[in-house]
């Protein structure tokens, strides 16, 4: 308990500096993160992601993977995320090689009253070879988290994952090559059986990223997958944590222009979700990726449905938020085009660019009822002036008002006095009403 209180003012401090982000896909657009380990602590989730760096001189390996430390994000609602700051850090555990920027995909979970993030690092020189996983503990999902002074004793690889049944045994699960997993003491440093290797599963193309859970008896073991040029993700099933597993299926397909995709899975409020990673706002280079997440289905019979990724993402948008209708439900086939804002800075997100009368761009689920609106605003800028619809729910759906684009290159926000009052929740549909292009970058209702 005694170091718990050292690091006392240090939970204040990252109370202070949590920041809050709104989000579509991707969740966090302030940060590169990735390997994204999805957990419901009480009522909110909490993603314990790898953080992606780009590399400078004397600080990672150029043109490669860099990563220096974790951070937690919170949301009650899968919209807003709270940032709560970095949590571990290689230049601060004692057993860690604080020159390696090797810090891959994490874990976190709870037993009795205690958070273990579980995390993998290269030793520090004389210490050990390759990598080991360590675990930090906390008294709150998001900190402060004191690391263990060594990793747990006889594993050695990446991407710990772990797992509590409901007999009370915990389990570990790691990748090096193939997928590992072996019980875990009640104290949750120890490893409690022999290791088994996951033999079971494909037997060609590198396996990685183990992620555990159990549904209705079944136990689902996913995992990224080479199978072809990239990950796929995929699963096997058993009725043993430890196996042996039957190769199931696939949960997500390969994507040509990001080599990894890490995952996790979980329940809340009644609905399943895959969280994973993309690079879409780093296009031309596959080591800076970003947290997604999309609802999962399961068939009557237990499988899986495969999880088609979406710009939309989940969650639902409050009206008088900024709505970013470049991560679009849908849109029209053609006349519509969706570019980053400025292209020597990603983070500023995307624009839309509508250039024919009539084009549209779909929004799902936009909630009304927090606020009774009377005006929208609009974020965008168009050469000769321009305007457009906003109806509800299809493209031909109640006009809820007209909205003006400003006239000019630059971006600027135009308020317009809404038609009618929507209330309850709604897709928004937005059409260019006339014939001169707009660019838009998002809307609120006021």
């Amino acid at each position: 308990m005694k170091n718990f209180k050292k690091y006392g003012l240090l939970a204040g401090t990252i109370l202070l500096l949590a920041s809050t982000t709104m989000a579509q896909n991707p969740l966090i657009t302030n940060q590169f993160t990735a390997d994204p380990s999805a957990r419901v602590f009480g009522d909110k989730v909490y993603i314990y992601p790898s953080h992606d760096i780009l590399a400078t001189k004397g600080h990672g390996r150029a043109n490669w993977f860099n990563m220096a430390d974790y951070h937690v994000f919170s949301s009650a609602n899968l919209t807003d995320w709270t940032d709560h700051g970095v949590i571990v850090s290689q230049n601060k555990v004692a057993w860690v090689d604080s020159n390696a920027y090797a810090m891959w995909a994490p874990d976190c979970i709870e037993r009795n009253g205690k958070y273990y993030f579980y995390f993998p690092a290269p030793f520090k020189a004389g210490l050990g070879r390759g990598s080991a996983v360590g675990v930090a503990i906390a008294y709150k999902p998001y900190g402060p988290f004191v690391p263990e002074p060594m990793p747990i004793k006889g594993v050695l690889g990446i991407d710990p994952n772990v797992f509590i049944d409901k007999d009370g045994q915990a389990y570990l699960y790691w990748a090096q090559g193939n997928i590992f997993g072996a019980k875990l003491k009640d104290n949750m440093l120890e490893l409690a059986s022999d290791v088994k290797i996951m033999n079971d599963l494909p037997a060609q193309g590198l396996k990685e990223g183990p992620y555990l859970f159990e549904r209705k008896g079944i136990y689902y073991l996913t995992y990224p997958h080479v199978a072809d040029k990239t990950e796929r993700l995929e699963y096997a099933t058993s009725n043993n944590p430890l196996g042996p597993f039957k190769f199931t299926g696939v949960i997500m397909e390969e994507r040509p222009n990001c080599w990894t995709n890490h995952h996790s899975i979980l329940e809340f409020k009644g609905q399943w979700y895959l969280f994973y990673h993309r690079n879409d706002l780093s296009p031309n280079f596959d080591k800076n990726r970003s947290i997604m997440a999309d609802s999962l289905f399961f068939n009557a019979d237990g499988t899986i449905r495969e999880v088609i990724s979406t710009l939309r993402g989940v969650g639902i948008t409050r009206a008088n938020k900024e709505i970013q209708i470049d991560r679009y439900s849908d849109i029209s086939k053609q006349g519509i085009a969706v570019d980053f804002i400025d292209t020597a800075n990603r983070m500023k997100g995307w624009k839309t660019t509508f250039s024919d009368k009539g084009a549209w761009i779909r929004y799902n689920a936009v909630d009304f009822n927090s606020k009774k609106v009377k005006a929208v605003d609009v974020m965008g800028a168009s050469a000769q002036g321009s305007a457009v619809e906003i109806r509800l729910d299809k493209p031909t759906g109640t006009l809820i008002g007209t909205a003006k684009v400003g006239k000019g290159d630059d971006w600027k926000i135009t308020k317009s006095t809404l038609l009618k009052t929507p209330s309850g929740r709604h897709d928004i549909f937005v059409i260019l009403k006339d014939a001169n292009p707009a660019s838009v970058d998002w809307i609120r209702f006021d």
